[in-house]
């Protein structure tokens, strides 16, 4: 999964000192989702800069959100 941020210093704050703050997110969505599928589940997260995608149209409708 990719987590997608619009500047280099919102993507330090997602990671976190020594990836601790990446690692808390992971392994409670990784709870969150073993639970509603039933089963293990392996879950890789990427942490990404795409400047200005909430103001383009196109990358909001490719993550989901309608204009």
């Amino acid at each position: 999964s990719v987590i997608m941020v619009e500047r280099d210093s919102q993507k330090g704050i997602i990671i976190g000192h020594k990836g601790a703050a990446l690692k808390r997110v992971g392994v409670e969505s990784r709870k969150d989702l073993e639970k509603f599928f039933g089963k293990q589940v392996h879950l890789e997260l990427y942490v990404k800069v795409n400047k200005n995608w909430r103001s383009d149209s196109r990358q909001l409708k490719r993550f989901g959100y309608n204009n």
